[in-house]
């Protein structure tokens, strides 16, 4: 392990994914996939708290303090906080059977919620904008496992990676309207035997990218080159964000499900929630209607 990767909480989940940073409260809300959870963890304290979702859940976004969206197996739906009541706000309809769930989502500069889906079909997921006056939109077509997704520093350039393809996209990205065009391969990896997860990007335009089956981070600049790779002592980092009060803590979650007994003996920390500090800067989550 890196010297300045730590271990930030024993989390032992069996699919840690999409940790958002509350500026506010100094939190970190993230999920556990398949344990049907959606988390609140206070670095200061190292208190950790979950809310039962009742299915699936992949992805959150704030939502103002008292709530957050969340998307389920095939529904979008608002926790309330404190009590943890799940209200169901729009079914999507997938266009294939062989689509499984929805997947990594996140919300743009103006509030709208961004959201992928995975397939068990090569090319049948697809991307959605979920917009505050809720009203659904079919954004992009072609994919497989619709993953991490970020926007460039100066609101230009929107990139989605699709795990399944071992790629990360750029598409010209046109804020106002929240269109996206031009797509083109910026970070290739199909040669090495990992799949590019979820992703983060700091102020300088510079892509954090979690590695499944790659045991590190890697960093990539706007032009898609590697800049360096973090290594963790677990296969599977799952997610990355940045936090804490000058978003300088970049927070990993990562994975357990699909290790044999065997594997996880020697990485038993897989599942956990790693921090490493002062290595980039990051830039402010955005939240849903709310910018």
């Amino acid at each position: 392990m890196s010297p300045s990767v730590r271990i930030v909480l024993a989390a032992r989940a069996r699919l840690g994914e999409c940790p958002v940073w509350q500026a506010v409260g100094q939190k970190l809300f993230w999920v556990d996939v398949y344990n049907h959870r959606v988390h609140q963890f206070d670095p200061a304290t190292g208190k950790d708290c979950y809310f039962d979702t009742g299915d699936v859940v992949s992805a959150i976004a704030l939502a103002g303090t008292d709530r957050l969206l969340i998307a389920l197996r095939d529904r979008l739906a608002w926790l309330h906080l404190p009590s943890g009541e799940v209200e169901i706000i729009h079914r999507i309809e997938f266009p294939h059977p062989e689509v499984t769930r929805l997947n990594d989502g996140k919300c743009d500069s103006h509030g709208r919620f961004w959201i992928g889906s995975c397939s068990d079909r090569r090319g049948q997921g697809a991307l959605y904008r979920y917009d505050p006056d809720g009203s659904l939109h079919f954004m992009e077509t072609g994919l497989t496992i619709a993953n991490g997704l970020a926007w460039s520093p100066d609101g230009s350039t929107f990139y989605l990676t699709d795990s399944a393809q071992h790629k990360i996209f750029a598409y010209d990205y046109l804020a106002e309207t929240g269109s996206i065009v031009n797509r083109r391969i910026l970070i290739d990896l199909s040669a090495e035997a990992v799949e590019p997860d979820g992703l983060t990007i700091d102020i300088d335009g510079n892509l954090w990218s979690a590695l499944w089956d790659g045991w590190c981070v890697a960093c990539f600049d706007a032009s898609g080159q590697e800049r360096s790779r973090i290594q963790f002592p677990i296969p599977r980092p799952t997610c990355v964000t940045f936090g804490g009060p000058d978003l300088t803590n970049l927070y990993i979650t990562s994975a357990s499900v699909g290790l044999s007994q065997n594997e996880i003996q020697k990485c038993h920390t897989s599942g956990d929630i790693f921090c490493l500090s002062s290595v980039a800067q990051g830039m402010p989550t955005h939240s849903f209607g709310r910018n």
